[in-house]
């Protein structure tokens, strides 16, 4: 039983943080694009979309698009200091999630300056300098591993041999299925129009 738990844990905490991830990252466009004065016209989640956040006008394009990649580390930062400060029992989640999105949204920016796809290729052609992107991406990432490391007895590893949190097993595994629920349901192919 201890094996499957470890497995459903693994598997859950993997999916949420994807699908997590693209919230936070979409949320950090939509505030920066209000902030400067542009209009969020749609926003796409999914998981089985690219995510994307539309903005017309969009007076200050490059403070939208830095703010997808900027927004979706430190969103997640925010959730583990607090998580971490208030010693919750699962802060170990939330700092595999901070760590997950740093090093994604640091991968995003770092390998998109080379092919120039999403948000790097919008970076770039708005004016943003390739270094700005891998330094981000440099940045981001080493963060990210450290705000992983340690974390394995959590997940059933090493010592922990297989033995894990069954409720932070089941609530992760619920919260993952309302996520697909919810942005399939409501932030699909459609989006979310404002």
């Amino acid at each position: 039983m201890s094996r499957l738990l470890q497995t459903l844990l693994i598997l859950a905490t993997l999916g949420t943080s994807w699908l997590g991830m693209v919230v936070v990252h979409e949320a950090g466009h939509v505030l920066l694009a209000w902030l400067s004065g542009g209009t969020v016209t749609k926003v796409i989640l999914g998981p089985l979309v690219i995510s994307r956040t539309d903005v017309d006008p969009n007076p200050h394009p490059l403070w939208e698009i830095w703010g997808g990649p900027v927004g979706g580390c430190l969103i997640p930062l925010s959730i583990w200091s607090i998580a971490r400060w208030r010693r919750a029992s699962w802060s170990y989640l939330a700092a595999f999630f901070a760590g997950f999105c740093w090093i994604a949204n640091g991968c995003y920016l770092a390998i998109g300056s080379f092919d120039r796809v999403g948000d790097a290729g919008d970076l770039l052609k708005h004016g943003a300098p390739a270094w700005q992107l891998i330094f981000f991406g440099v940045v981001a990432i080493v963060p990210g591993f450290w705000l992983w490391h340690g974390l394995g007895p959590h997940f059933g590893l090493g010592s922990a041999r297989g033995t894990v949190n069954e409720s932070h097993a089941i609530a992760l595994s619920l919260l993952f299925v309302l996520l697909v629920l919810v942005e399939s349901l409501f932030f699909g192919e459609t989006g979310v129009i404002f």
